[in-house]
């Protein structure tokens, strides 16, 4: 049997439990099922003997960033508030680590911390969906993908929540095999393992049941040109349909006007950049297809009931 292969967990504050949870538990699973000690784990704060998850339970670690013994595999694991968690010394022991070696990955949003230490530019990352549009912006150097996990670069990142499952079963599977990895996953009783290449989220068609094409064309052409939109017209003509034909399906399967769901992506996407980056609010507008702060700030508001410059700072 090969050694034991050591992984690191940086737990910082206010991280996600469930993620947490799928990190560590395969390791121990494949333990048990293997009945030798193919891998073993350290838990590593920061500073602090504790670290508090975003559901209120505390972990006790067993050393600080600056104690860690050596290991193979470093992996920050954050959650909520992750923008205000990339201090200058965190960032500095991730890089130590990663010059003596040590492979660094990044859990759930724990990438964002990655990002802004440098550590992956360059590179294909992957985050859990909901900062997709702030991390964009944020790090433009970085290649984002909309997968689950990326196991195929120098530094490994998974999406968070059960994805972080999937990328230790992916790194179980590499290292002992497969029937190795799906005896873990059964233990689990998790028999839906996804690959690097699945989609975070529900695809359009299986969240509404819908399977006309023309609208998934049509959905899919507003989210990739939320910066410069381009009109009913425009996306009825590319598809090959009329702009009634456009009009009917929608008001059919989403009972509003392309025009109208083009607009509230526009706004979910500003909803984003503005809870989670310093972004100016006319800089917000311009990312989001407006031409004018103004016509922005209106539409916001009519939509979320609050005005953008008063959204920061609030969670609802």
């Amino acid at each position: 049997m090969p050694r034991p292969e050591h992984f690191a967990f940086l737990l910082v504050e206010d991280l996600t439990h469930m993620a947490f949870g799928c990190a560590v538990d395969p390791l121990r699973i494949a333990n048990m099922i293997s009945g030798e000690t193919l891998y073993e784990w350290t838990l590593v704060s920061e500073t602090g003997p504790t670290v508090a998850c975003s559901n209120g339970i505390v972990s006790q670690v067993d050393c600080t960033l600056d104690e860690l013994p050596p290991v193979d595999r470093l992996f920050v694991l954050s959650g909520i508030g992750v923008q205000g968690r990339a201090t200058r010394s965190l960032m500095n022991g991730i890089r130590r680590q990663a010059r003596r070696g040590v492979k660094i990955g990044g859990l759930c949003s724990a990438t964002w911390i990655l990002a802004r230490a440098g550590l992956l530019d360059g590179q294909r990352a992957a985050i859990h969906w909901d900062y997709h549009d702030a991390f964009m912006e944020e790090f433009p150097d970085v290649n984002l993908q909309r997968s689950v996990f990326v196991a195929d670069e120098k530094t490994v990142t998974s999406s968070g929540g059960t994805a972080t499952a999937d990328l230790m079963l992916h790194l179980i599977e590499a290292r002992h095999g497969n029937t190795l990895a799906a005896d873990v996953a059964d233990q689990m009783v998790y028999n839906t393992v996804r690959n690097a290449s699945a989609e975070q989220r529900l695809s359009f068609q299986a969240r509404h049941g819908i399977r006309n094409s023309h609208l998934s064309h049509a959905i899919r052409r507003m989210n990739e040109t939320v910066e410069f939109p381009i009109s009913p017209a425009d996306i009825a003509a590319e598809i090959g349909i009329s702009v009634r034909q456009l009009e009917r399906l929608f008001g059919r399967y989403l009972n509003c006007s392309p025009k109208k769901y083009q607009v509230d992506i526009r706004l979910q996407k500003a909803r984003h950049l503005l809870l989670q980056t310093e972004m100016p609010v006319t800089e917000v507008a311009f990312a989001c297809g407006f031409k004018s702060s103004g016509h922005f700030a209106r539409s916001y508001k009519s939509h979320f009931g609050v005005a953008p410059g008063s959204q920061r700072g609030r969670i609802s």
